[in-house]
This record gives structure tokens, C-alpha cells and sequence, in this order.
């Protein structure tokens, strides 16, 4: 069995890397309502997570603490805080609870 080279050049310092525009990766699917309603809500989430995971970080406690005090496993933390998965108000709740927070509605920004 032979193997091939692969042709995509990899870059090797941060100078070699060229950054794009949503526009540039998206095109014109990136101006319509359906992606900016997607892209919004991806963005939460992903704040979101981060935010758990800074506050974690803040009061010293382990993923494993969090879980521990929210009564759950620690993968649930670790899915959590990778902002990849959605999760549900129960499970938000209880997290922020360990973590000595509470959920609430805020208005959004437009």
C-alpha cells in the first residue's frame, strides 16, 4: 500500500495564515435573515459556555466540583462548557446553581 503526499500546505507560523470575512467564507448566504437568526444563536451559546466555564475557573472549583454540587456527571459539565451542545433549562439551571448564580431573561441588544 503507498501513500500519498498531501497537497494541502500547511502553514507554519501565524504570519502564513490569512484571515477571512464571514462574507468572504459565506457569501451572500451570510446577508440573508436565516443566517443571521443562526449565526445570533450560535453565539450565545457559545458565550454562554464560556461564561460557565470563566466562572468555574474563578471560583477555583473543577469541572467535577460543578458537577458534583449540580448533581450530575462531569461530562455534562465538559459537554456544557464546549458550547457544541444545546442544553436544557433544568440542566442550566442546576449548573448555575452549584456555581452560586441564577438564570434570568435579560433584554437583547439588536
Amino acid at each position: 500500500m503507498t501513500t500519498r503526499k498531501s497537497r494541502i500546505k500547511t502553514p507554519l507560523t501565524r504570519k502564513d495564515l490569512k484571515w477571512h470575512t464571514i462574507e468572504e467564507v459565506f457569501g451572500e448566504v451570510s446577508a440573508t435573515k436565516e443566517f443571521q437568526k443562526g449565526y445570533k444563536e450560535e453565539s450565545a451559546r457559545i458565550k454562554l459556555a464560556a461564561r460557565i466555564r470563566e466562572t468555574r475557573i474563578a471560583k477555583k472549583m473543577t469541572q467535577e466540583d460543578v458537577a458534583e454540587k449540580a448533581s450530575m456527571q462531569q461530562s455534562v459539565i465538559a459537554r456544557l462548557e464546549s458550547g457544541e451542545h444545546g442544553v436544557s433549562v433544568d440542566t442550566l439551571s442546576k449548573v448555575a446553581n452549584a456555581l452560586g448564580k441564577q438564570i434570568a431573561l435579560v433584554e437583547s441588544s439588536k
